[in-house]
């Protein structure tokens, strides 16, 4: 009898070990916006995270939680093998793409699921990447700059950050398309400007902040044709739904971290004039 309680314990124990490497986590959150002079939304959201390792090999999976039962929202799996890494994307996300007009979106859509497999060789203080999409990378960090190029068929992509006398700078050029962002602390207010003019400042004590941000005004643009094939005629490819002009607008934020480790936070926006209060917890 005491044998086979010992061979139940080991039993027992042998799948408790080998699920050591699995881990959970996920976000919970419920908000009200009584949207200004429009009617009134709560919404809800609950993601789950789901993470296995053996070896050098990782399995992630997330989930929407929230409706009548589980929706996959990605799952990707990625090795590594000396200075070969295997990532595969094992969910098409573009399915579940929905396109705005506030933001655009292709119109056309391609499979997102595949394998990529890459090779990183460093040479000198710069490390060398192939992809099998046939990207070739450039990156390392110099004098305290850190830069980065990819060599795409027409288009290459370049960026670089450094810290310079306490200011986080970041630039980058996507074909030919520039963008920036600078980041400082000032008195203990965190201060955040980019290239379309939007501005954040952050500041309080640890788990008290309050954040405001001014968003610059977007631009309408008109839309693009495109095909299922990507081949639309000069940069229209897929195609993109038009974006709608949006005035610019401000936004004060006040968030605060109980002890039940749960998060609240109140936001006013000028854009419509709304109070969205929101309650939210990690796990």
């Amino acid at each position: 009898m005491k044998k086979l309680i010992a061979l139940f314990a080991v039993s027992a124990v042998a799948p408790m070990a080998a699920n050591a490497a699995i881990a959970l986590s996920g976000t919970a959150s419920v908000s009200y916006d009584d949207n200004g002079a429009t009617a009134s939304v709560t919404k809800y959201d609950a993601d789950l995270t789901i993470s296995g390792t053996a070896g050098g090999t990782t399995l992630t999976a997330s989930y929407d939680m929230e409706g009548a039962s589980l929706a996959t929202t990605a799952v990707d799996m990625s090795t590594t093998i000396g200075p070969i890494t295997v990532a595969a994307d094992m969910f098409d996300e573009v399915s579940k793409v929905t396109a705005t007009t506030t933001t655009g979106g292709q119109v056309f859509e391609s499979t997102d699921t595949g394998v990529t497999v890459s090779l990183d060789a460093p040479v000198g203080d710069a490390t060398i990447g192939l992809d099998n999409s046939g990207n070739v990378s450039v990156s390392g960090t110099w004098s305290g700059v850190t830069i980065s190029h990819t060599i795409k068929d027409g288009s290459d992509t370049t960026t670089g950050s450094a810290s310079i006398a306490g200011m986080d700078v970041s630039v980058t050029n996507d074909a030919g398309a520039s963008s920036w962002s600078i980041g400082t602390t000032v008195s203990g207010v965190a201060l955040t400007l980019d290239s379309d003019n939007d501005i954040t400042a952050a500041f309080g004590l640890a788990g008290n902040t309050m954040t405001v941000s001014h968003v610059s005004a977007v631009a309408y643009t008109a839309a693009k044709t495109g095909n299922a094939a990507g081949t639309g005629l000069g940069n229209d490819g897929y195609g993109a739904h038009k974006v709608s002009a949006v005035a610019a607008y401000s936004t004060v934020a006040i968030s605060r971290d109980l002890t039940s480790g749960a998060a609240l936070s109140a936001t006013y926006s000028s854009l419509n004039d709304s109070l969205t209060l929101a309650a939210s917890v990690a796990f």
